[in-house]
């Protein structure tokens, strides 16, 4: 018989301590074995129930939110889930959780009392993800942001049209990717993160700062160019479409796909369909299938589609989906994919060069 998830809820909020373990009743596999009402009342609570999950608060008094998380880490690195507050302070908090080692976040809904059972679902989905994982992953997070005077780069046409989806584990996942790729990178980048609205400009904002190449929340008509990334914002879907003045992005408020909005799944089906043979499809860490069935219409397209490995992951769903049918060509470790990717680039000018001397070759001799 399968074990229980065992789940010690922290939170300073005695409303917050009767709502989650309520909620958490409807998933029979997982128990709240307790409840904590600081942090370091929670800390005595882990030592002596060993939960498998905690949830966690980041806004106490006392001991806060992200020194809990840090002991957690320190002693004991049970596997953290942030339940977040849905504003600009609680966003950028619950950023700085994920880099200290959290395994996923929740965001509280604004009515609390009335719309907390909404987010149920999501909450016992992440807690049994927590507790498969068993141990927090290490984390590929530079130290250094690079000098502000490196990254003046004209924009430029891009070489490669790079697709990236990623889930549980992607803010810290992108910050190493990102950070890694030079500043003459040559691709575009898309990216994907199943991140709520709220959450996703203050994050493409933190990987600018750490990264050469220029990093931003996208809005419907940014351009696609060389050594930038647009992040899709929360609760809406990216897509591309190619212009006579240039290729752009298009967001939409199409309903969910896998679950998901944004979806990966619209993502790589919109670059197949416009780009064929000059698009990359990554798929990196997250749980669930969003995206598989994207990369699979990427490779028939002609483009290289990619998946994280299974040991650089912090959950190996969406990458394993993929794999299981078939859809993937490269399988890289997260501290390859910056060299793959830039290998690729490379790739692609080339071929874009013997074609275009093709087509001037055909017309020559005519």
């Amino acid at each position: 018989m399968k074990k229980n998830v065992r789940v010690l809820v922290i939170d300073d909020s005695a409303l917050m301590r009767k709502l989650i373990p309520k909620i958490l009743e409807c998933d029979p596999s997982i128990e709240v074995v307790g409840t904590a009402m600081d942090g370091n009342f929670g800390l005595r609570k882990i030592r002596e129930l060993a939960p498998d999950v905690v949830t966690l608060d980041l806004e106490m008094p006392g001991l806060n939110g992200l020194d809990t998380l840090k002991e957690i880490m320190r002693h004991s690195r049970v596997p953290v889930i942030v339940v977040s507050s849905h504003s600009t302070a609680g966003a950028s908090v619950t950023l700085k959780a994920l880099t200290l080692g959290a395994f996923d976040f929740v965001a509280k809904p604004t009515d609390v009392a009335a719309r907390m059972p909404e987010i149920a679902g999501e909450l016992s989905k992440k807690i049994r993800a927590a507790a498969q994982d068993g141990m927090v992953q290490p984390q590929f997070v530079p130290e250094e942001a690079p000098s502000p005077l490196l990254r003046k780069q004209s924009p430029a046409a891009p070489t490669s049209i790079i697709a990236i989806g990623v889930s549980t584990g992607g803010p810290n996942a992108l910050q190493f990717l990102f950070s890694q790729l030079p500043v003459e990178f040559s691709g575009s980048i898309l990216a994907v993160q199943h991140m709520p609205d709220g959450f996703t400009e203050l994050f493409a904002k933190r990987l600018d700062e750490v990264s050469p190449i220029r990093v931003k929340e996208a809005q419907s008509g940014d351009l696609l160019v060389a050594g930038r990334a647009l992040i899709c914002p929360g609760n809406r879907h990216m897509k591309v479409k190619k212009l006579p003045l240039g290729n752009v992005v298009v967001l939409s408020d199409e309903e969910p796909v896998n679950g998901h909005r944004p979806s990966v799944d619209v993502l790589f089906r919109s670059v197949a369909q416009e780009f064929g043979p000059q698009a990359t499809a990554v798929l990196m860490t997250g749980m669930g299938e969003d995206g598989a069935a994207g990369i699979g219409a990427v490779r028939s397209a002609g483009g290289l589609t990619v998946a994280q490995s299974r040991k650089t992951c912090v959950v190996f769903g969406m990458p394993k989906a993929a794999i299981e049918r078939g859809y993937v060509m490269r399988v890289a470790d997260l501290h390859d994919l910056p060299n793959l990717l830039q290998a690729q680039c490379v790739a692609d000018h080339n071929r874009a060069q013997e074609e275009g001397q093709g087509k001037a070759t055909g017309a020559g001799s005519n």
